[in-house]
């Protein structure tokens, strides 16, 4: 069983939101977001079979069309959404990548304006693969301007990514002694590196972030996790980690295996798009809420989606894990 603090968010699972979208009077798509509130509020508030509850908000990510906002647009998201989490008490998070050190403090700076928590800091978006010197000068001056703007970061690995420079488990040892740093988030189905860097300090806090995987690194060490998958079943991913914190891992593998087909989906390079359209299914999205600013899915992409949907659902319903 994992010692756990059960006021501590970074022991649970948290959703990775999706934003809603509508029409403008031009006929435009635009954020929705009342929409977006009332849906990010339903998550937070369902429940596990244990009783407990999703312990932070993750928003404007990968999943929530980061990629396709402003900045005006995005500060505008989150700071209507840093309202939901005040009202269930959990952090408010979201990302931030840049190519300089000094454009990254800026953008850390204007996240906390608007109510975020904790910033996962992603490494820079470079072309050149930056030096360990480098990668960790560009965390370091993160770290100060989060302690300036009273925030923690999380730094982000997601090696598996394209476009991403990983980072090495030398650098993630040191940026995890960095005082504003509150947690790892390591996106990998090579859980092996979370293993790796929990034998070696017991008392780091590493947080999951791809759902095919979320029961073999809490194996491996991993205290907590940010979920795509969970923003559509939220019932079963927090059970899930009920489970995992537990240490009851033939259950917690039940409930992974009946996600499986979905979870599948979160490690795809298309996993928004992917997600969101199993989103709209889940909601017979007749209005279109979840249409997105991203790429058209093919019609073999949107039939796999559904099948792999429609089997998650009948699966977890078996497990009486549907909300």
């Amino acid at each position: 069983m994992m010692e756990t603090n059960s006021t501590d968010w970074r022991y649970t699972v948290m959703p990775a939101v999706f934003t809603w979208l509508k029409e403008s009077e031009s006929g435009a798509l635009e954020i929705d977001f009342d929409e977006t509130q009332k849906q990010a509020a339903a998550v937070l508030k369902a429940q596990g079979k244990g009783g407990s509850r999703m312990g932070g908000l993750v928003a404007s990510g990968t999943l929530g069309e980061n990629s396709y906002l402003s900045t005006e647009q995005r500060l505008s998201l989150l700071k209507s959404l840093s309202e939901v989490a005040k009202e269930y008490s959990v952090p408010l998070i979201s990302g931030a990548a840049a190519e300089t050190k000094e454009e990254l403090a800026k953008i850390i700076e204007g996240l906390a304006t608007v109510g975020v928590d904790t910033v996962m800091v992603m490494p820079p978006k470079t072309k050149a693969v930056p030096s360990d010197e480098e990668m960790y000068a560009y965390y370091a001056l993160a770290a100060t301007a989060a302690k300036e703007a009273g925030v923690t970061i999380m730094p982000y690995n997601n090696p598996d990514a394209a476009g991403y420079h990983a980072i090495s488990t030398d650098l993630l040892r040191r940026l995890a002694a960095l005082p504003e740093v509150t947690a790892l988030k390591i996106s990998t189905t090579d859980v092996s590196t979370i293993e790796t860097l929990m034998v070696e300090n017991k008392d780091l806090k590493i947080l999951a972030g791809v759902d095919t995987v979320t029961v073999h690194a809490g194996l491996a060490g991993a205290c907590g996790g940010i979920t795509g998958v969970g923003t559509i079943f939220p019932k079963a991913s927090v059970t899930m980690q009920e489970h995992v914190l537990k240490g009851e891992w033939a259950e917690a593998n039940k409930v992974s295996q009946a996600m499986n087909s979905i979870s599948y989906l979160d490690a795809q390079p298309l996993l928004m798009e992917y997600l969101k359209f199993a989103m709209g299914i889940h909601h017979n999205d007749a209005d279109g809420g979840l249409r997105t600013l991203g790429k058209k899915l093919t019609q073999q992409q949107i039939d796999d989606v559904r099948a792999r949907y429609i089997l998650a659902k009948e699966r977890l319903e078996a497990l009486d894990l549907l909300d």
